[in-house]
């Protein structure tokens, strides 16, 4: 369980280097690379609603959070980004105060304490799955 972004919110299928990118059917390629943020979108919301307030994870109160999780996929296909976005329910973008903490001015402890990463434990559970669904869709994608 991490508490800060790094490498290790990053998935990298091997096997498929050698190729250039238009090797593969693209359409192929975002079929799988939807799939595949589908299921760590499900896997991190579930986290939050069902770990709010255990394994350190933030409490879940109004679900806006939780609402805010979503994938997009990059413009060639070949990449996509899970994570919480402001949404109009949210005043300021909290999910950033939940992950990084603020300390108090004076007295210097926490006034709200950094929580445990649920998108990266998102990728880290389902690593397997994901794998599976990214090597079959490049697999089915490669050109001949």
């Amino acid at each position: 369980m991490a508490n800060s972004v790094s490498i290790e919110g990053y998935l990298h299928v091997d096997g498929f280097d050698q190729f250039d990118r238009e090797a593969f059917n693209k359409r192929k390629i975002r079929a799988g690379m939807r799939k595949a943020g589908q299921l760590i979108t499900g896997r991190a919301q579930m986290n939050l609603a069902l770990g709010g307030g255990r394994e350190d994870y933030p409490t879940n109160r109004t679900g806006a959070t939780t609402d805010s999780i979503s994938f997009k996929l990059s413009r060639s296909g070949f990449l996509v980004r899970i994570a919480p976005s402001k949404s109009a329910s949210m005043k300021v973008f909290y999910p950033a105060y939940l992950h990084y903490g603020v300390r108090r001015k004076s007295g210097g402890g926490w006034r709200i304490k950094p929580r445990d990463n649920y998108m990266t434990d998102a990728l880290v559970d389902s690593r397997d799955e994901v794998q599976r669904i990214l090597q079959q869709a490049f697999s089915a994608a490669l050109l001949n």
